[in-house]
């Protein structure tokens, strides 16, 4: 099929014509295969999800909608403005965030009537998929999202969807309680003005009892009109009087979602930590956090904080169930790998026959002692005292590898990509090991959803406003690289466990496997990262600009990827991760998982490791 009359390629460019007509600027782009919608206020790119792999017609409106979204945002949205307006309390930011997102639309739609039936496409899907469409009381659903619809209904003058109605039934009362009439009208007066709406929202914000302090330290997530120079300056300046103030309580009423989050000092290698790990993380978190890169080691991780780490684990997979349960998910993980033995088994064939034969077998001659050389057995006939009769193997340097596996085991890799991802890294631990490359194989996930007790820590704290990573890491090893693989077998079963898969917090994850390789004694070091998303924490995103995790994802694979000792590889179920990682591969489909993970290897096998640099940490 040619391009002309591909319905994708045809698609991805009208809406791409649209939103840079619905923007204003020429030269906006719009990349798919993101997990969420955003916009890059400065570089005038908007992200959007990838389109599914059969192209569907009914995905084309939510599609659109978020086109359109994010090219009336770059229209008629100043982000520094919003950010110098921004409130300090997160359940006041969300609030301030929804009335904004409400009078981008009403502003847009009215210059640009046809996309208001595509925004609206976006908002019923997004309703159904938050399960706001089924609330029946006011703790099941934030404020900020009735605030949304509300607000909507008085600037544009349509009424909220079907699926929001009983949203804003559960909210109404309360909301007409505490705003009036009047309030709203001057509120759709100032729709065309963001300084003034601006001014409103925030007298809103204390007439619903909730506290519009200004932050301290405006979060750089949509510094776009600055030059960068002067974007990184500020940066570093409100950094430094964010430390330097002690943090003060924050009253007002919380976010329903629990998503807040709490402040941390710094610590010098670019994270900054309020706590030292608990006894949860045992030896080896603190071998793992000494071996931490340094500030001085030139770790640019920009403005990341961890509030506490106290309640951090790295944890093995045998202590975290009973042997009895760890053999029932094992043999729940066999009965599945059934119909795909055989097709992965082929393929980590294929492998490692491709590895057996680049270990070419060299020798070293006439030697005093070794093998008999049969080659010379001339000279023994000849002169039985000839002393150079010997031969030795030399040291291959193809089984100078390790290989390191590092699994998301977030929630949304549930059913299918989980199950693929165990059976793949349990037959590749196999083959490796056959072929004399050691394998470790790691997990990486949160102790609790939204939080734990990291944010009820904070909540006791006062909820300081920017406290950075606000949950409870749990960093799993299935599988070190000294183990055999028969004695790691149970362990990967335990990824079947109902409850383990919970959120994902990958530039920790990324930075704690590093450090486990750069400590290995190999010389050739392979870090595969296998994921099916940006990474996700709710408190700390609700708690922290909306790009907080996924910034410091970026620095941490940029400041890995500039340095030799590790080849980095990363495999997206379903995402584009091409977005962060230089060398990366996207699936579609999870089936396709096995033969993607051996075809990597077999490629990074080809090539020649990159030396160690003298000053890399080991």
């Amino acid at each position: 099929m040619t391009q002309d009359h591909d319905p994708t390629e045809n698609f991805k460019q009208a809406t791409e014509a649209t939103a840079r007509a619905l923007s204003g600027h020429d030269d906006v782009a719009l990349v798919f295969g993101g997990q969420h919608a955003d916009v890059d206020m400065h570089g005038k790119t908007i992200h959007l999800p990838a389109l599914p792999h059969a192209f569907d017609a009914a995905v084309v409106p939510a599609m659109r909608g978020l086109a359109d979204g994010m090219a009336l945002k770059l229209r008629y949205h100043d982000p520094l403005l919003h950010r110098k307006m921004m409130p300090a309390d997160a359940g006041a930011r969300a609030v301030y965030e929804a009335l904004e997102e409400a009078r981008i639309e009403a502003v847009g739609t009215e210059d640009y009537p046809g996309a208001a039936g595509n925004i609206e496409a976006v908002l019923r899907q997004d309703t159904r998929q938050k399960k706001l469409d089924r609330v029946t009381a006011m703790d099941d659903a934030p404020l900020a999202a009735a605030v949304r619809f509300y607000a909507r209904e008085v600037l544009t003058g349509r009424a909220a969807p079907a699926e929001a109605q009983k949203l804003l039934n559960v909210w109404k009362p309360w909301l007409k309680s505490h705003v009036d009439a009047d309030d709203l009208a001057k509120l759709k007066a100032a729709r065309g003005d963001q300084a003034a709406f601006a001014e409103l929202a925030h007298s809103l914000l204390k007439k619903m009892d909730m506290p519009d302090e200004l932050a301290d330290a405006p979060p750089p997530s949509e510094a776009g009109a600055e030059q960068d120079g002067k974007q990184g300056e500020d940066a570093e300046q409100s950094k430094e009087e964010t430390t330097a103030q002690s943090p003060s309580p924050s009253g007002g009423r919380e976010n329903e979602d629990g998503d807040q989050a709490e402040q941390s000092t710094e610590m010098e290698g670019g994270f900054e930590t309020g706590e030292n790990d608990g006894a949860d993380g045992g030896g080896e978190a603190e071998t793992a956090r000494s071996n931490a890169p340094r500030a001085g080691a030139n770790t640019p991780f920009g403005n990341y904080k961890i509030y506490t780490d106290a309640f951090d684990e790295i944890i093995k997979a045998n202590d975290l169930c009973d042997p009895e349960e760890l053999q029932k998910l094992r043999k729940t993980l066999d009965k599945q790998m059934t119909h795909l033995h055989s097709v992965i088994t082929r393929l980590a064939n294929k492998l490692q026959r491709k590895l057996m034969a680049q270990q070419t077998r060299a020798w070293e001659f006439d030697l005093d002692e070794g093998i008999l050389d049969s080659a010379r057995l001339s000279r023994i006939v000849a002169n039985p005292h000839y002393p150079v009769t010997y031969k030795q193997e030399k040291h291959a340097e193809f089984r100078d590898t390790v290989v390191t596996l590092l699994i998301d085991n977030s929630g949304s890799m549930r059913g299918r990509p989980i199950t693929i991802a165990a059976i793949s890294t349990d037959i590749l631990a196999r083959t490796l090991e056959r072929c004399g490359v050691r394998v470790e194989i790691l997990g990486f996930t949160t102790r609790a959803w939204k939080g734990g007790a990291a944010r009820e820590k904070w909540l006791a704290d006062g909820k300081p406003p920017f406290p950075g990573r606000l949950n409870d890491l749990r960093h799993i090893i299935y599988k070190d690289a000294d183990s055999p693989w028969r004695h790691a077998r149970p362990s990967l079963g335990l990824m079947l466990r109902e409850g383990l898969l919970k959120e994902n917090i990958d530039g920790e994850a990324l930075l704690w496997a590093y450090n486990r390789l750069m400590g290995r004694a190999e010389q050739r070091k392979i870090l595969m990262v296998i994921s099916d998303g940006a990474p996700v924490d709710d408190s700390t995103l609700s708690a922290n600009q909306g790009n907080y995790l996924e910034e410091h994802l970026r620095r941490v694979i940029d400041w890995i990827e500039t340095r030799a000792g590790v080849q980095l590889v990363a495999i997206g179920i379903g995402h584009d991760v091409t977005r962060y990682y230089r060398r990366a591969v996207t699936l579609t489909d999870a089936e396709e998982l096995g033969g993607v993970i051996t075809e990597k290897l077999a490629e990074l096998f080809d090539e020649k490791p990159a030396k160690p640099r003298k000053n890399a940490r080991r």
